[in-house]
């Protein structure tokens, strides 16, 4: 009887309304009846009305730095596609690679893995993605497969670095663990994937990446210089870019947040482009930063209410102190959830529970040095987390942020990107993508260990 008193009791705090109301949002998302923006505020107000949680704590969770860097690169974007540079971009790419279609997925996808594990996710796609939508039409390939392509590879380049995605982020400064550390750790895991996955993805869309020879001829005549509508706004906006790029660099140095460095960013190009700037704060997607805001104070209400800890102690509880299943259930579990709710506050939760449980690991395995329980116990915990957490987000629309900001692209240019398609396509690659870090996690750190 004590299993049923007790879920009954939790179905009946907070915390259980809060995750009931989660899942039927959650259902209501993906069942694509309601538009996603709606869902998620009305998720958070319900939330509220029912007292999960008070609107002022839930309105904190909100990440203003993470809505300031959407809104400002999508101007940015906005100011730059005014030149006609993509279209120069798109028609570049396209005779570099004589119209070959999978030449250029292979070419586009590597492209955005390598920019991602330098670039937050969200701006890599935001740049690449008008340039992807041009080249498909322009070759008449398939769109929404590559854009969800392009998504699911963001999220895998930017594993491998500390400032690759925000969850690293996290990971890092908390654990004290360094750039040149994430990329040897998890620079050649993430390599690997990436190889392997473009492999299935040749393998799997052959038939759908064949261009015409008519089109190959087509992509052969054209001209990339006539693409440039406004040369002398073009010149200004790459240059201002150049300066955001290069505050997105050293925002360790400067200790100013990417969403400030966006924002400046895009006013000083309306500036100095002379672009209006109401009409460029128009052509941002709204509907996808209230999304986000709805999703934030969901998500917000349940970490309040301790929902993520109560997890985190189930999974480790599942261990037993064996290290290797200790590896492999944050491996897949932090992987599993964070396909379903946002990886920022999961990993917020499990980072203090892993350190909970080095010392008694530490104790069980017989080191008593500092170095050598950070080296064979603490690091291989947290490389783990990281890769459940950022390659969880592959599995569904909403895993991840750059997802959703791609699905809102694709929706700007005509284009359906259903939660049904997104996961049919991203949830067997994210599958993959975690065998492969299992096999790493256990060759490089059970194992050898």
């Amino acid at each position: 009887m004590f299993f049923p008193e007790a879920a009954t009791r939790f179905l009946h705090s907070p915390g259980g309304i809060g995750v009931l109301i989660f899942v039927l949002i959650y259902i209501l998302i993906a069942s694509e009846k309601v538009e996603k923006a709606i869902a998620a505020v009305l998720g958070a107000g319900i939330m509220a009305a029912c007292g999960v949680a008070e609107v002022p704590a839930m309105l904190n969770k909100i990440d203003l730095n993470v809505l300031a860097l959407l809104i400002g690169m999508m101007i940015i974007v906005n100011i730059m596609a005014s030149s006609g540079v993509f279209e120069w971009i798109a028609v570049m790419i396209a005779r570099q690679s004589k119209g070959n279609g999978i030449l250029i997925v292979i070419e586009f996808m590597l492209a955005t893995a390598f920019v991602s594990a330098f670039m937050d996710n969200v701006t890599t796609v935001i740049l690449m993605a008008p340039v992807t939508i041009l080249i498909c039409q322009f070759l008449r390939l398939p769109v929404t497969p590559i854009l969800i392509l392009e998504a699911v590879f963001s999220n895998i380049g930017g594993t491998a670095t500390l400032v690759g995605d925000p969850p690293n982020i996290l990971i890092g400064s908390s654990c004290k663990l360094s750039f040149n550390e994430f990329i040897v750790n998890l620079g050649p895991v993430v390599a690997l994937i990436a190889v392997v996955l473009l492999a299935m993805v040749v393998l799997l869309m052959h038939k759908q990446l064949k261009t015409s020879p008519e089109m190959v001829k087509q992509v052969l005549l054209t001209e990339p210089s006539r693409a440039i509508l406004d040369s002398r706004r073009l010149k200004r906006s790459l240059a201002i870019f150049g300066l955001t790029l290069l505050g997105f660099f050293t925002t360790r140095l400067t200790k100013i947040d990417p969403g400030v460095v966006a924002m400046c960013g895009a006013f000083l190009m309306s500036l100095v482009c002379g672009a209006e700037l109401g009409k460029m704060l128009e052509k941002v997607e709204w509907p996808t930063i209230m999304f986000f805001c709805g999703l934030f104070m969901m998500v917000g209400a349940l970490e309040i209410n301790g929902v993520f800890e109560e997890l985190g102690q189930a999974v480790l509880h599942l261990t037993r102190g064996n290290f290797g299943m200790t590896l492999m259930i944050i491996l897949w579990s932090s992987a599993l959830l964070s396909a379903i709710i946002d990886n920022i506050p999961l990993v917020i939760a499990m980072i203090p529970l892993i350190q909970s449980i080095i010392p008694a690991f530490a104790s069980s395995m017989g080191f008593t040095e500092a170095a050598d329980i950070r080296l064979h116990i603490a690091e291989p915990l947290f490389w783990s987390l990281a890769l459940g957490a950022c390659l969880g987000g592959n599995g569904t629309l909403i895993g991840a942020s750059a997802n959703v900001v791609i699905s809102q692209v694709a929706r700007k240019n005509g284009y359906h990107l259903s939660f049904r398609e997104f996961t049919a396509y991203g949830f067997p690659l994210m599958v993959m993508s975690l065998l492969i870090s299992s096999g790493y996690l256990y060759f490089r750190y059970i194992y050898q260990g």
